[in-house]
């Protein structure tokens, strides 16, 4: 089934589903899917027409090579829900970058891309891993045929747990910009986290990310 006429058919079936659900809490989390250890949720955002996800599992695996996979932005068109393309603009420190990323849309609606501000950091009491994403506008030019993101915010929490367990959790908040309309992009809440953290939970196991080294994170005993 082509794209356009698939997403018009899932999103009269959202309207009514939302219509169903009208009573239900707003600006809570609401559980959208839970599968092969993976639960995706979703909330509305005050003020906004698109709505917020997060998706949460839990792996045995280090911080480090969460860190390490997290890092490597060359790698993210082989694992992050419909990413084209991906590269470091620019390495600040080493904690904080620049990050390019594409996300190729379905036919007929215009590529999107964006620029991203990242920020990793580590508690040293509790051992929690963040990686802060926030869009900047102006650190590079727009790109012919791609729609640049201006609203895009996007937050990575690793945990550790008990006996070499991990739990990650990804937050994400965007406005696609452009005449692409809320029902199309929110299609994407339950497919865009979980598609990304199934992938994500194999690629992290390859061993250029198993046996990396992180000077700046602390593995928790």
């Amino acid at each position: 089934m082509p794209y356009f006429i698939k997403y018009i058919v899932i999103g009269v079936f959202i309207f009514w589903q939302g219509m169903y659900s009208q009573n239900s809490p707003k600006n809570e989390w609401q559980l959208r899917k839970q599968e092969q250890g993976i639960s995706v949720y979703s909330k509305d955002i005050e003020n906004s027409k698109f709505k917020e996800l997060k998706s949460i599992f839990q792996i045995k695996t280090s911080l480090t090579s969460v860190v390490a996979l997290l890092k490597d932005f060359e790698s993210y068109p082989g694992w992050v829900y419909r990413c084209g393309e991906s590269y470091k603009v620019k390495q600040i420190s080493e904690t904080v970058s620049l990050h390019y990323q594409t996300v190729v849309a379905p036919w007929p609606v215009d590529d999107r891309d964006f620029i991203v501000h990242v920020v990793i950091q580590q508690d040293p009491i509790t051992g929690i891993v963040t990686q802060k994403g926030n869009a900047v506008i102006d650190s590079k030019p727009e790109v012919k045929g791609r729609v640049r993101i201006k609203t895009f915010k996007a937050n990575w929490k690793i945990t550790p747990l008990k006996d070499g367990f991990v739990q990650i959790e990804y937050q994400l908040m965007v406005d696609p910009g452009g005449s692409v309309p809320a029902w199309l992009v929110n299609l994407a809440v339950v497919d865009g986290p979980f598609d990304t953290a199934l992938a994500m939970k194999e690629w992290l196991f390859k061993e250029k990310y198993q046996s990396a080294k992180i000077s700046f994170i602390k593995e928790i005993k």
